[in-house]
This record gives C-alpha cells, structure tokens and sequence, in this order.
C-alpha cells in the first residue's frame, strides 16, 4: 500500500525535465521590517507554489531564492550583485522600498538581468536609460491622478494641495500639481506641513480666501485626522475632500462620525475587481490564513507579470524578455500593467475610498466602483449615524 501511494503521488506530481528556472530577490526576513515584509515573502511564495503546481514555467520548476537583507536597504547592491554573480538568478523581482529598490536596480542595469520593480513606487527607481528594470509597483506619481479627476467631474475650479513634509508626499503633491492644468483646475503652490501638525487653521484660511472648492492632501492618517477636527472647529467644509491617510480604519477611530464622506487614497483593496483579484485573496487565505495586504498584491503582481512575459517570449533570454516586457499590456490584481520610457509603470492607479455609514467605498475608478461619490456635507447638515 505505501508503494502505490508513492507511485500515485510521482504520477500526480509534475514532470520537470529541465533545470528550474531561479528567481532571485532580497527581503527583510529579520530585523525591524521583517514582520512588514512577511507579507511580500508570502505571495512569491503562493506564486511559486501555483506555477509549479501547474507544470512550471515552459516546463521547467521555478525555485525562489529569497536572500535577507536584515532590513537595511543599503544591503540590496551587494545582495543583488550576490544573487547575479554568485547564484546565477536568471530573473529577479526587487526588495522592499524605493531607496533598496533603487540599488537593485542599478545592479540590474549593470549585470543586464531582467528586474521587476515590485514596490520601489518613487520615480528615482526607474532612472532614465533605464533597459532592464520594470516597474508594477503603483507609482508615487499616480497617487493624485483619481482625485484630480472627481474634482474636475464634480464642476470644481479651484483646489488646493497639501504635503506631509516627507519625500513621498511630497512627490505625489508636485505630480498633482504639474497635472492639475490638465483636468481644467487651479492649484497654488503645494503647502508642506511637517509632522505633528495638530492646527490646519492657517491652510484653512488660505483655502476660503483663494475660493478653494476642493482639499487635496497626502500624508498618513492622523494627518487627515487632524485636518478634519480643525475643519469641524472652523466650520470649513469644502465640496470635496481627499486626504491619502482618509483610506486607513485608523482615520476613523480618530474622528468616529467625523469621517464621514472623506475620501482616501488607496494603492489596494481586497475587493477591487481587477484581474485575477479574487482567486489571488481566496489562494492567499487558504495558505496563510490571512487576508492579502498591499505589500502581497505588490509581490504577487510583480511574479504574474513576470511569468506572463516568460511565456510570451518563450524562455528567458534578457533581450527577448525585455522586449515583451516592454510592451506588454496586461492586468494583476494590483491593477493593470503598461510601461514608458525607462520600464516606469503607467497603467496603475490607486483608488479612492470614501467613508459612508462607516463603511469605506470605492468610488473611483469608476470601473471598480462598490458606490456612488457622496458630497462633502457641511457641518450643519450632517445627523448622527444609528
């Protein structure tokens, strides 16, 4: 009985003739980040168990080869140049963050091996004369395209734009304002606030006196928070208000009934109905007893790509694959997937969430919307949810 069991599950298994395919990576597996970047590790590995679960990639195994980088992002040049030099990874798929991003990457364009920029979101990963390098992760840039659009499709003239005093932030703000002209808007100089900030009065004031219709802010959630107690205080309710930190149950553990109708943006939602979305949250559940975050859908993006393009182009050959990846117009659950230029992504938005009753709805894109945009009711016309 127990050699026909072994028999069945040799039968059962897939037949790999060829050497397995290795992709390479660094992740914070110990040290601060590491409890942040389980999730990332997580979904390579469901991918990697899926593809050879279905025969592998051309019929050959995919193996992972995870390096730590103790959570230092300073690491990744030297563990990257590891992963090429010493382990001979064929393909590779980047660390966790932008600045251990960026070194990946450099390494990448030097050893012209093919790197998918899984969450370097800043602009600086996907450096000009970038060949090799292709970026999935939502870009910092896109975070303030869906706000820009329900201002204009709400009939406002005039918004302003507000920066958490953090590269980040700041990014996203100088993006919406270069795009804002764009979508029929005026917007001043983008205003920083630093960290801590607990009196918008003064952003307040400025926004009533320029005829402001709309407020515009990236930065975390008690920064939102904080904006709303100081609008409640002042009696200032713009037509539309989007705050990026808006988009965290944080927010309205803050302000409880105060959240209602802000809007906050949002790289990813477990319900958005994109590509492969939900057979990705149901997989990742049945394997981690979990519920995939960001950092998941960012991973598991980053491997469908890849392995879409190795199908594409037949094998692994840098040039061939750079070509398809190049080109390559597709969906993830994280969203869709299309590059310009130097490999920078420009197919995927962030959503935007809107709290009604409580509940944090989609409303834009509008292709993926769960409701319909609420307006920004002022004070006095706002009763207390039952």
């Amino acid at each position: 009985m127990k050699r026909l069991f072994i028999a069945l599950l040799l039968c059962a298994a897939p037949a790999f003739a060829q050497q397995p395919i290795l992709v390479g990576a660094a992740l914070p597996q110990s040290g601060n980040l590491a409890d942040v970047a389980a999730d990332l590790k997580k979904a390579l590995l469901l991918w990697q168990e899926e593809v050879n679960a279905g025969g592998g990639l051309l019929g050959r195994r995919v193996e992972l080869l995870l390096l730590d980088d103790r959570s230092e992002a300073s690491a990744a040049t030297k563990l990257y140049e590891q992963l090429i030099g010493e382990h001979r990874a064929e393909l590779l798929i980047g660390p966790l963050g932008s600045a251990a991003s960026a070194g990946a990457a450099a390494v990448a364009e030097r050893g012209r091996r093919i790197l998918i920029n899984s969450t370097g979101a800043a602009r600086s990963v996907q450096r000009g004369g970038s060949r090799y390098v292709f970026q999935t992760a939502t870009p910092l840039s896109a975070y303030g395209s869906g706000a820009l659009d329900l201002a204009r499709s709400a009939g406002l003239k005039r918004v302003v734009l507000l920066a958490r005093d953090d590269p980040g932030a700041r990014e996203m703000a100088a993006r919406a304002r270069e795009d804002a002209a764009a979508y029929g808007l005026a917007a001043a100089e983008v205003e920083s606030y630093s960290a801590g900030n607990a009196d918008f009065a003064p952003q307040v004031a400025r926004a009533r006196a320029g005829g402001a219709e709309g407020w515009i802010a990236f930065g975390l959630p008690r920064d939102a928070a904080e904006m709303v107690k100081t609008f409640r205080r002042l009696g200032f309710a713009p037509r539309l208000f989007v705050a990026q930190g808006a988009s965290d149950p944080e927010f309205i553990r803050r302000v409880g009934q105060d959240a209602e109708y802000a809007v906050g943006i949002l790289a990813y939602d477990r319900r958005a109905r994109t590509r492969g979305n939900l057979e990705f949250v149901q997989a990742y559940a049945k394997k981690w007893s979990a519920e995939p975050g960001l950092l998941a859908a960012e991973g598991y993006a980053a491997a469908k790509v890849l392995e879409e393009a190795v199908r594409r182009a037949g094998g692994v050959e840098t040039e061939k694959l750079r070509d398809v990846l190049a080109a390559l117009e597709t969906g993830t659950p994280l969203g869709g997937y299309k590059v310009e230029g130097p490999g920078a992504q420009v197919a995927a938005r962030p959503l935007l969430l809107q709290i009604v009753r409580g509940r944090r709805e989609i409303v834009w894109p509008e292709a993926l919307a769960t409701a319909r945009l609420q307006p920004y009711l002022a004070w006095e016309m706002r009763k207390p949810l039952k």
